[in-house]
């Protein structure tokens, strides 16, 4: 009899007797990860004495467990060679067969792919304050405050809530065509943007098109990241997301520079031109690395948020998101109700995207050695002390505004580096896209 230990190394006791092989093959499987024992018992029809049905039949046991071709070759030259591996073949974690390659050309290009999408998708996000100051007093001067947020606001919501339906998909059929459809709508809605004179004009450009076609870049962005890294993910996350601070500082910037040059039109079309070249990038470096899960449905699915500890989350995730937001839509608006000069009002925001440039890998670097969980509550809190000790009191002192600005971009910079890692921890890799996505499904009615 034959018996395969893959977890500790690979020990061979079969007999040279014929009918010692002709009992089959026993494969016994320890998970590093949980520590569980599968045992596959496969009698062997084709045991003749031959080896060659011994291979097929380890070969196949190894490929049913998610591992590659190449490393049952490698095991089968071993066995041959009569010097079996002593390392593991799967890694220690939940998802069998997932070895990551925590580095490497194709790893690092989809970071940088990850990173031109968020520059595009989280740029434009972290705009709205910008766009939301110049329309209450040009084009919707006439409508209230409120009334004008809601256009904001609903931006933010279709960004999150339309996840729901993409990561699914993601974790089904790969990132490919809905990194085009997410970049055909976004262009679309921000030069739609520019043609937009009445209220209706920007629901329909900025909070629906564009807020659909941010949700579509950004979710395979995060998920996509995830395949490649596991050890290292916060730190990758969190530089692929520094690409949305980026975009916070160079667009808000931009446009107000070209507002009294060029006129709100083509400021617009010209932060479309730059956003095109962005999903372009995107489109062409950004891939999935695991196949897609074999019988993996398309539809949400509500049953895993009977994981109490992803509910938690979510929940958590919610109430963070929620707050995070006001400050970054009304910064802009807060400052010119002080009577702080438009100049500086405007440039706020690029003040607060330069922080969260920090915030975004530091603390994802930190949350790798320290715990993800742990690293979240920090920053929590920073973002806390933040609002009651700074902003809150500040008014319209120009110093206190700058130092909040900092401070609070750096402690939110981590609400889209950790989120990701965090929800990673609770579910298998080709499964990573549904998780995050109902996450940011619920987050999105904050």
């Amino acid at each position: 009899m034959s018996q395969f230990s893959i977890g500790h190394g690979v020990r061979d006791k079969a007999s040279d007797t014929k009918s010692g092989q002709s009992k089959g093959i026993r494969h016994i499987v320890e998970d590093l990860g949980t520590g569980s024992t599968v045992s596959l018992d496969r009698p062997d029809p084709e045991s003749s004495g031959s080896r060659s049905g011994q291979f097929n039949k380890i070969r196949h046991t190894i490929k049913d467990l998610g591992t590659s071709k190449t490393r049952s070759n490698v095991y089968e030259n071993a066995l041959v060679a009569g010097n079996p591996p002593q390392t593991p073949i799967l890694p220690s974690c939940p998802d069998l067969g997932s070895a990551y390659p925590e580095g490497g050309l194709r790893a690092y290009s989809v970071v940088i792919g990850s990173f031109t999408s968020m520059l595009a998708g989280f740029g434009l996000l972290n705009t709205i304050g910008t766009f939301q100051a110049y329309l209450s007093t040009h084009q919707l001067s006439k409508y209230s405050s409120s009334s004008i947020g809601w256009i904001f606001s609903l931006y933010v919501f279709v960004s999150f809530f339309c996840g729901i339906q993409i990561g699914p998909v993601f974790d089904a059929k790969g990132p490919r065509w809905l990194l085009l459809l997410g970049s055909v709508c976004l262009i679309a809605g921000v030069m739609g943007l520019a043609e937009s004179t009445k209220y209706w004009h920007f629901i329909l450009t900025f909070s629906i098109l564009s807020g659909l076609g941010t949700s579509l870049l950004f979710t395979p962005s995060i998920s996509a990241v995830a395949h490649y890294f596991r050890r290292r993910r916060g730190t990758f996350t969190g530089l692929a997301a520094t690409g949305g601070s980026i975009g916070g500082i160079i667009f808000p910037v931009a446009l107000q520079r070209l507002f009294p040059l060029v006129g709100f039109a083509w400021a617009t079309r010209v932060m479309g031109f730059i956003l095109l070249f962005l999903v372009t990038v995107a489109n062409c470096l950004i891939r999935s690395r695991l196949p897609p899960k074999r019988g993996g449905s398309v539809w949400p699915d509500f049953r895993i948020f009977k994981n109490r500890v992803f509910a938690l989350t979510t929940a958590g995730v919610f109430c963070m998101e929620w707050g995070l937001f006001v400050p970054l839509s009304y910064i802009t608006s807060y400052s010119l109700r002080y009577d702080v000069s438009p100049t500086f009002s405007y440039q706020i925001l690029a003040v607060v995207n330069a922080g969260s440039f920090f915030g975004r890998w530091l603390p994802g670097y930190m949350a790798d050695r320290f715990g993800r969980f742990n690293t979240m509550i920090v920053t929590i809190t920073m973002c806390l002390l933040c609002v009651l000790g700074i902003w809150l009191p500040a008014k319209g002192n120009v110093a206190a505004l700058c130092l909040f600005a900092v401070g609070f971009g750096f402690a939110s910079g981590s609400n889209i580096s950790l989120t990701p890692v965090c929800v990673g921890q609770l579910c298998e890799t080709n499964e990573y896209g549904r998780w995050y996505a109902t996450c940011y499904f619920v987050v999105s009615f904050g």
